[in-house]
């Protein structure tokens, strides 16, 4: 089975957004998650870099680790989800996420921000597959239909790439090679515990 992964190319991210939108569009994300992001570093500047962030369903997800409820667990593609039935709120998996990925729905004092809410590599949840309430909690379920995350399908550039973590890797490998140089991709050491050796 293939082990599913993220990775941005901050050489070629434009900060664009549609990421973000086609995430939120095809979930129907409540305003004011997003479950994907980008950030740019050195804003303006000489090395401005962007960079397109949300889960990167680490390999030893520190989330898990935290949780004191066990509601996260990893898909047999590596898809690190979490189940909003046994999630109580209390925000360990945010402290813990090198991505700062799961959220709180709602601001408000401790106890009233609901249920945390994170990517879900377009992959549904716990419930059955294609389910009203798998959809209702956590989207559209991409994977199940054969599809990937529509985040790096609508990437313009594709700097943003998902899919089996060997073919992505040796697509950013040739990439390095052709133009002689890579800014590195980005977070795939801190999520993978492994380097895309060029």
């Amino acid at each position: 089975m293939a082990r599913m992964k993220f990775l941005c190319d901050a050489d070629r991210c434009i900060e664009c957004n549609a990421c973000v939108t086609a995430c939120k569009n095809e979930h129907e994300v409540p305003w004011g998650i997003n479950r994907r992001r980008v950030v740019t570093i050195n804003d303006g500047k000489p090395g401005e870099r962007s960079v397109s962030m949300a889960c990167m369903h680490c390999t030893d997800a520190p989330c898990a680790a935290v949780c004191p409820v066990s509601c996260f667990y990893t898909t047999a593609d590596a898809v690190v989800l979490h189940s909003k039935d046994l999630c109580i709120g209390c925000g360990y998996c945010f402290y813990a996420c090198p991505f700062g990925a799961p959220q709180y729905p709602k601001v408000g004092n401790f106890g009233s921000r609901g249920k945390m809410d994170k990517c879900t590599y377009c992959a549904g949840g716990p419930e059955a597959d294609f389910s009203t309430e798998e959809y209702e909690k956590y989207g559209r379920n991409r994977l199940a239909e054969g599809k990937l995350p529509l985040c790096a399908e609508m990437c313009s550039t594709k700097s943003l790439l998902a899919g089996d973590g060997d073919i992505i890797a040796s697509i950013y490998k040739e990439r390095v090679m052709k133009r002689g140089y890579g800014s590195g991709a980005w977070g795939w050491k801190t999520a993978y515990k492994e380097t895309v050796s060029v």
